[in-house]
């Protein structure tokens, strides 16, 4: 299974090299969409990212328009995470999916609303408490493709510690 992880115009560079770390942790490949808030060699994306940098998949996009032509929704099981869905992630059937993207937008304001409404039977979002804007987006991006690894059975991933064997 090929889980594509995509960041559309993220912003803190945190939590890009934080989602970086859980890409390559599970085996995902990670596409940035540009712009970008900060630059590819921020310290502080470097440091979240810690030492996986070259463990990881990266493919870099100019824009959205330029993602989306190369990778066209309509042929490809794409999903838009969003708080604005009705449709929980969990409702998603991914078990039999040989390649799922999911797109996460900026921090500030989410993925385009035209995009959404477009692909709306496609939105999927994270149960929430009350009136909440949102979760950090690292852990929405966790949250999300750990759900999408668990549906698959954790294929190829190590179930059992190396450290007590």
């Amino acid at each position: 299974m090929k889980l594509n992880i995509v960041m559309v115009e993220p912003e803190i560079p945190q939590n890009t090299g934080n989602i970086a770390r859980t890409c390559a942790a599970t085996g995902s490949k990670l596409h940035l969409v540009h712009p970008l808030g900060f630059s590819i060699s921020d310290k502080y994306l470097k440091r979240a990212g810690l030492d996986y940098w070259d463990k990881l998949e990266i493919e870099e996009h100019e824009s959205l328009n330029a993602f989306l032509e190369k990778y066209k929704p309509e042929e490809h099981n794409m999903y838009f995470a969003s708080t604005k869905s009705k449709k929980c992630y969990s409702d998603v059937d991914f078990s039999k999916m040989e390649e799922v993207f999911v797109l996460f937008g900026k921090e500030t304001k989410g993925l385009p609303e035209d995009l959404l409404k477009k692909y709306i039977d496609r939105a999927i979002r994270i149960p929430m408490i009350g009136n909440l804007r949102s979760l950090n987006l690292s852990n929405s991006v966790a949250i999300i493709a750990y759900e999408i690894l668990r549906q698959r059975g954790f294929e190829d991933l190590n179930q059992v510690s190396k450290y007590f064997d």
